[in-house]
């Protein structure tokens, strides 16, 4: 078995079987160890979200 087997194989499942077979193959990917600067960030963003909240889309000036 190599990838170019594996993606041919893949190619033949039902379209109503693909998010089947992403749960699985999702399982066997590592996953990123986060840095510590990464942790603070997602800590910091996650207090500001807490403290005022969030602006939605369509409430944004984009011009």
């Amino acid at each position: 078995m190599n990838r170019d087997m594996l993606k041919g194989l893949i190619e033949l499942i039902p379209d109503e079987d693909i998010n089947i077979i992403y749960q699985v193959i999702i399982k066997f990917i590592p996953e990123d160890e986060h840095l510590p600067d990464e942790i603070e960030s997602i800590k910091e963003a996650k207090e500001d979200v807490s403290k005022y909240g969030t602006t939605p889309h369509n409430q944004i000036n984009w011009d």
